[in-house]
C-alpha cells in the first residue's frame, strides 16, 4: 500500500518540497510555497516542525532565513554529523503532556528538557533520562525559555527567575553558568 500525502509528515512533506541533495543540501523553500498539499508546513508561532530539535533538524542542518524575526524560507545546509538526541521516552512524554504548565498553568504543553543546554551526555540517552529531566511547558513559555537559553550561551549569565515575581534568580548558583542549569 503506498502512502498517500495525507499519511505523510511534515518533515516529509517539506523533504519532498525542498528536494535535498545526497549530501543533504536543498534550495531555500520560501513560505510561501506552503500551500496546496503543502499547507500544512504553514508556520505557527517559532516554525515548531523545523526547528533543528525536530525530526528534521535531527537528520539535517536547518537553516530558517529570517525577515525580523518572521521566517521567510527554510533551507538544509548539510547533514547533521552531530545530532542531538531528543528521543523522549513515549511514557515520559505521555505523563509530561497530560500535565499543566508550570510557568502559566494552562493545559496544551509540550515535553521540555529542564536543561536547555543538554550538555550533560546522559539528557541525549533515551535509556537514561528519568521523569525530573522534563517540564510541562505551554509554547509561549517554552519558547520564551530558549530565547533565554541562547542569551545564557551568548552571556554566560543565568535567567534572573525575579523578573518573573519570584524572590530568587535561582534555587542553586549565583547566575554564572558554570556546567549546569540545574537550579
Amino acid at each position: 500500500m503506498s502512502m498517500t500525502d495525507k499519511d505523510k509528515s511534515k518533515t516529509e512533506l517539506f523533504l519532498e518540497l525542498a528536494k535535498p541533495n545526497k549530501e543533504g543540501f536543498s534550495r531555500a523553500v520560501n513560505v510561501n510555497e506552503f500551500k496546496g498539499k503543502y499547507a500544512t508546513l504553514i508556520l505557527g508561532n517559532g516554525g515548531s516542525w523545523c526547528r533543528s530539535s525536530g525530526s528534521l533538524g535531527r537528520k539535517y542542518n536547518v537553516r530558517r532565513n529570517k525577515k525580523g524575526n518572521k521566517i521567510e524560507s527554510i533551507e538544509l545546509h548539510g547533514l547533521n554529523k552531530n545530532p542531538i538526541g531528543k528521543n523522549i521516552p513515549k511514557e515520559i512524554h505521555k505523563t509530561i503532556t497530560a500535565r499543566r504548565c508550570v510557568v502559566l498553568n494552562t493545559s496544551n504543553v509540550e515535553c521540555d528538557h529542564k536543561d536547555g543546554r543538554l550538555d550533560d551526555p546522559r539528557l541525549n540517552d533515551p535509556d537514561r533520562v528519568t521523569l525530573d529531566d522534563f517540564q510541562p511547558l505551554s509554547e509561549p513559555a517554552n519558547k520564551a525559555k530558549r530565547q533565554q537559553c541562547k542569551t545564557c550561551r551568548n552571556t554566560g549569565k543565568r535567567f534572573d527567575a525575579r523578573v518573573l515575581g519570584y524572590n530568587k534568580g535561582q534555587v542553586r548558583g549565583n547566575g554564572i553558568y558554570t556546567g549546569t542549569c540545574v537550579g
